[in-house]
């Protein structure tokens, strides 16, 4: 490293929420030019050190010195003024203002000011258009103008939270050039994120959290996979992957306990907005992945089976049966389940119980047994690791993986016949997202139809039967096994072959 001071240094970080202890005695340092990565499980404390850093939490106890200047505590506006930024994991826009409206919120005027918007727009080959509402925007260019926002800030110190969630390959590299450039400006960066590949190829160091504490740190090349995931794992966790294994045992009642020979999902000519001529068939028990870049109108699509979206032109069967004009409500009634890529603003009711949530979309006269929901939330607790205090703490004080397990939990409990999951392991970590993918396993063995839209196409090499690819609104193929490979999903999300 360049410089052997810290441009960021905890020492001995403690806080507590309500009686529990979320840090203790956190010691990390960020150097000028480096990426940091912070590995951990979800709830392990990483975000609430992070909201530290950004000035939005106050510690207990504790120092932070940035720049060689010590802090008791930070307040946000001084956590800008010393260059630090956080890129949220959900992203915090305005939805009414434009994109530019967004990306300058209480930056000083200056000449200058669109002048080096282009230049950093350039710099991270960003096509969102600036006139453009905030609330039109997928969930990757969301996170593109968070970034932006901070660069125009002049971030020295810039935090990424779990940046790539929703970004494809493509775009995920695109975004690890752009932090290489920023290193060489000797911007300081810590990388939050599950996925090891992706922080073995830009981090240089790691250091993993576990229960409030850091259990392990050290340089990225000299840390083996193995010893970093159980590091995240506690030695005493009872939640065991047999038990994921298992949990179709306790989910409700099947609608059908035998396949058709017809499919449950038909799609015939589909138009709707982003997307035009769509045709293609899902059957019990199969697990169907959609692979396309941001944009190609796969959430377009989920939402429009899902009655969010208005039909444009064509049909939709469900079990032999057209839903094309139905309701939402009605969909969901015969069984057709969406569990929606952004968790807070289209999933989840965050200031309502976890046992609410969990029951939402059952009838009335069956979730307002409390002891039942409890029961309900229990199990999903032992099945999917959910950390939680109890079944009435509300879902905004959960962290972003243990949410993301309660959406699922709650489709789950709907008892679907097809269920499509729009990116189900955001922001989950490492261990959990091998018992979702074995949960999901379960589920189409119960002769479940799965349409599952990832951003990680890996995803789909061990889960998926057949993978449809989309282009720009249209259907670029269909790719069964063992034909299933990253590569050739790269090639048709682009517009080319199979080949």
């Amino acid at each position: 490293m360049p410089n052997t001071t810290a441009m960021l240094a905890a020492r001995k970080i403690s806080k507590q929420f309500s009686g529990v202890n979320v840090l203790k005695g956190i010691d990390f340092a960020l150097y000028a030019g480096q990426v940091h990565a912070l590995l951990g499980g979800n709830g392990a404390g990483k975000s609430t050190l992070m909201k530290i850093f950004a000035g939005v939490e106050t510690p207990d106890s504790g120092e932070l010195n940035i720049h060689g200047k010590a802090f008791g505590r930070l307040k946000p506006g001084q956590a800008h003024e010393q260059g630090i930024y956080l890129v949220p994991q959900e992203p915090m826009l305005f939805p009414n203002l434009t994109v530019r409206e967004n990306i300058l919120f209480r930056l000083p005027k200056a000449r200058d000011v669109e002048k080096r918007l282009q230049e950093k727009m350039t710099q991270l080959e960003c096509q969102i258009p600036l006139h453009a509402a905030a609330s039109t925007l997928e969930v990757a260019d969301q996170q593109m103008v968070e970034i932006l926002r901070g660069l125009m800030h002049e971030a020295k110190i810039l935090i990424l939270d779990e940046p790539t969630a929703s970004l494809t390959p493509g775009e995920t590299d695109r975004l690890f050039r752009q932090i290489r450039a920023l290193q060489n400006l000797g911007v300081g960066i810590v990388f939050i994120s599950h996925k090891l590949p992706e922080i073995r190829q830009i981090a240089s160091h790691i250091s993993v959290m576990r229960d409030g504490a850091v259990v392990l740190q050290g340089k990225t090349a000299e840390l083996l996979d193995e010893p970093l995931i159980n590091a995240m794992t506690p030695g005493d966790k009872q939640h065991k992957l047999s038990d994921t294994q298992k949990l179709w045992l306790a989910l409700p009642g099947n609608r059908r306990t035998e396949a058709q020979d017809f499919p449950v999902l038909r799609v015939e000519e589909l138009t709707g907005e982003g997307f035009i001529d769509l045709s293609f068939e899902l059957y019990a028990g199969e697990i169907v992945g959609l692979a396309g870049l941001v944009g190609s109108g796969r959430t377009e699509l989920a939402e429009t089976l899902y009655g969010l979206r208005p039909v444009r032109g064509g049909r939709i069967y469900l079990e032999n049966r057209e839903i094309s004009g139905d309701r939402t409500k009605s969909r969901l009634d015969r069984g057709l389940i969406y569990l929606p890529e952004d968790r807070q603003v289209s999933g989840l009711f965050l200031d309502a119980p976890i046992r609410w949530n969990t029951v939402a979309l059952n009838e009335p006269s069956v979730w307002q047994q409390s002891k039942r929901e409890a029961a309900v939330v229990e199990r999903y607790h032992r099945a999917l690791g959910i950390k939680l205090n109890n079944a009435e703490q509300t879902v905004r004080t959960l962290s972003g993986g243990n949410q993301q397990k309660v959406l699922l939990a709650r489709c789950l409990e709907a008892n679907p016949l097809l269920l499509i999951i729009d990116e189900p392991t955001r922001g989950v970590d490492v261990a959990a997202r091998a018992d979702i993918y074995q949960l999901i396993k379960s589920v189409a063995a119960q002769n479940v139809a799965v349409l599952m839209i990832s951003s990680d196409l890996d995803e789909f090499s061990g889960l998926a039967d057949r993978v449809l690819v989309m282009h720009q609104g249209a259907m670029n193929g269909e790719l069964r096994k063992p034909s299933i490979t990253v590569e050739r999903m790269m090639s048709m999300a682009f517009g080319g072959g199979k080949a």
